[in-house]
């Protein structure tokens, strides 16, 4: 699938899968800005998901080393956005942030079914039933 990307800063990478089978592809910082709690880090990218698709943006699994949580855990680029592609991170201690030109995290684009919920009485019987968090022991 051929997706239309532009990039908005001189410095901006393409994102690209690390090793082949991957599922999210990279994407690098351009740019970072910081306030106390927070940091924003630009890619210079902007992207247009094709429509009844997502972009779904991950922290890398290295991110532990950073110390940051991605803020809002995954992001949601929806088809009809089309502004800069950033991730914004909670910082969580004092190690080293991620510095211009580092992964920092990846891109998924998956489609998506258009949902209609219909309301009913009752819903169908399972094993778990109503069982919530933990309902299976462990």
């Amino acid at each position: 699938m051929k997706v239309k990307i532009k990039k908005l800063h001189y410095d901006a990478v393409i994102p690209s899968y690390a090793k082949p089978g991957d599922a999210g592809m990279d994407m690098i910082a351009v740019e970072g800005f910081s306030t106390k709690d927070h940091i924003t880090y630009r890619t210079g990218l902007a992207i247009e998901i094709p429509e009844n698709h997502v972009g779904l943006l991950f922290p890398r699994s290295s991110v532990y080393k950073k110390g940051q949580m991605l803020a809002n855990s995954v992001g949601v680029i929806d088809s009809s956005y089309r502004g800069e592609i950033m991730f914004k991170f909670t910082k969580s201690n004092n190690r080293s942030p991620y510095e211009i030109g580092d992964r920092i995290g990846q891109i998924i684009i998956l489609p998506y079914p258009q949902i209609e919920f219909e309301e009913v009485k009752e819903l169908s019987e399972t094993n778990r039933g109503t069982g919530g968090f933990g309902s299976t022991g462990e």
